[in-house]
C-alpha cells in the first residue's frame, strides 16, 4: 500500500504513525502533509524519516491508496477533490463528510462492509465517543433491539487536541506555582473541573457533540434507536469513559450481557466490583480495547442496563479505528492497490 497522513503533526496524526508501525500495517510507501507550520518537520516510520510536505492542491495524491486525513473539517472539505481525484481512498476523522448519505460511517466491529460502498472515495471515521459506545452497544444489540440508550460522557482533554492536553498540563503547574491559570483551548478552566460542555450548543439545547451521538449512532448500526446524550469535558488526559444506560425490546439479564461483551471484538471486560475492578482511563490509555464493567440492570427500567465504559480517546476513538478501517479494505477489497 503506498500511505498518506493529512495532518502528520498532530495528536492523531503522530498516533497513525505509531498504530501502522504496531500493527504492522503493509506500507510501501508512506507521504506525509501537513499545514505551512509543520511542514519541513520530520519524523521516523520504522527507521526510516520522512519529512512533511505542505499541503496543496496538486497531483500530490496520485499513486496513494490509502490518505488518512486528521487536519480537521474545514480542511478535509477543502482538500477533499484532490485526495481522492487519482483513486486514493480518503479516510477522514473530521465531522465534515459523518452523515452525507453518500458516505459510509465506519466501526469494523460493527458494520466494516459499509466501507466497501464509497462512490465519493471517502469513508468517514466516527466521533470519538460514539465509536467506543458503539463497540460496546453492538454485542448487546445482536440480543435484543436497543430501543433508547441515555449516556453521560466524561471525555479527556486529548478529545480537543494535543494543544489542549498540553494546556490542562499547563494549568496544574500554574496552579501549583500560583500563577494565573491560562485558559485558552475550553470555555473554562479544566484543571480542578469539569465542564458540561463539547463542542456549541445547538437550538435544542443540546451541545453538537451530543447531537453526533444521536445521528451517528443510528448510522452506523443502522438503527431507530434514539440516543440522549450529555457530553461532559473531565481533566484526565487522553482517555474517554462514559455510563451507558440502554433500554432493549426484551429483558436482558446481567449474565447474557456479560458473556455477550466479554465474547465481542473490540471489548475486555473488567467487571468484579467485590474487588474494586473496573475500567477508569488511567489504566486504558494507551489500550486498544473498549473496556467495560459495572455492567447492572436499570432499576428505573424493566428492559434496562447500565454499565460503565473507557477507553483512549487517540487510538480506538480515532486512529486505531481508521486504521483497522483500512486493514479491512485490504482483505476485502481486491482492487485496491492494483
Amino acid at each position: 500500500m503506498n500511505v498518506a497522513i493529512v495532518g502528520a503533526s498532530g495528536a492523531v496524526g503522530q498516533e497513525f504513525l505509531r498504530v501502522l508501525a504496531e500493527r504492522d500495517f503493509p506500507v510501501d510507501n508512506l507521504v506525509l502533509f501537513g499545514s505551512k507550520r509543520s511542514a519541513g518537520t520530520k519524523y521516523t516510520f520504522k527507521g526510516k524519516e520522512y519529512e512533511v510536505r505542505l499541503l496543496q492542491h496538486n497531483d500530490d495524491f496520485k499513486g496513494i491508496d490509502i490518505a488518512f486525513a486528521s487536519a480537521g473539517a474545514g480542511t478535509s472539505k477543502e482538500f477533499a477533490a484532490d485526495i481522492t481525484k487519482h483513486g486514493a481512498v480518503m479516510i477522514d476523522n473530521s465531522s465534515a463528510f459523518r452523515m452525507d448519505d453518500d458516505v459510509p460511517l465506519v466501526v469494523p466491529e460493527c458494520n466494516a462492509e459499509d466501507a466497501l460502498s464509497r462512490p465519493r472515495g471517502i469513508i468517514a471515521n466516527p466521533n470519538c465517543t460514539t465509536i467506543m459506545m458503539v463497540v460496546a452497544l453492538q454485542p448487546l444489540e445482536r440480543l435484543s433491539h436497543i430501543r433508547r440508550i441515555h449516556i453521560a460522557s466524561y471525555q479527556s482533554a486529548s478529545g480537543a487536541g494535543a494543544a489542549a492536553m498540553a494546556e490542562l498540563q499547563e494549568q496544574y503547574r500554574q496552579i501549583l506555582a500560583g500563577e494565573e491559570v491560562t485558559v485558552s483551548k475550553f470555555p473554562h478552566q479544566l484543571a480542578y473541573n469539569v465542564i458540561p460542555q463539547i463542542d456549541v450548543f445547538q437550538p435544542n439545547g443540546y451541545t453538537k457533540e451530543e447531537m453526533k451521538m444521536f445521528n451517528e449512532t443510528r448510522k452506523i448500526m443502522h438503527s431507530d434507536v434514539k440516543c440522549s446524550a450529555m457530553c461532559v469535558r473531565v481533566s484526565s488526559l487522553r482517555a474517554h469513559s462514559e455510563s451507558v444506560w440502554i433500554e432493549t425490546e426484551r429483558p436482558i439479564s446481567v449474565d447474557e450481557a456479560r458473556a455477550a461483551l466479554a465474547a465481542a471484538p473490540g471489548v475486555t471486560l473488567e467487571d468484579d466490583p467485590d474487588n474494586l475492578v473496573y475500567p477508569m482511563p488511567l489504566d486504558t490509555a494507551g489500550k486498544d480495547d473498549v473496556f467495560v464493567g459495572r455492567v447492572r440492570k436499570d432499576l428505573a427500567d424493566d428492559n434496562g442496563l447500565t454499565f460503565w465504559l473507557s477507553g483512549d480517546q487517540i487510538r480506538k476513538g480515532a486512529a486505531l479505528n481508521a486504521v483497522q478501517i483500512a486493514e479491512y479494505l485490504v482483505k476485502a477489497d481486491k482492487s485496491l492497490g492494483k
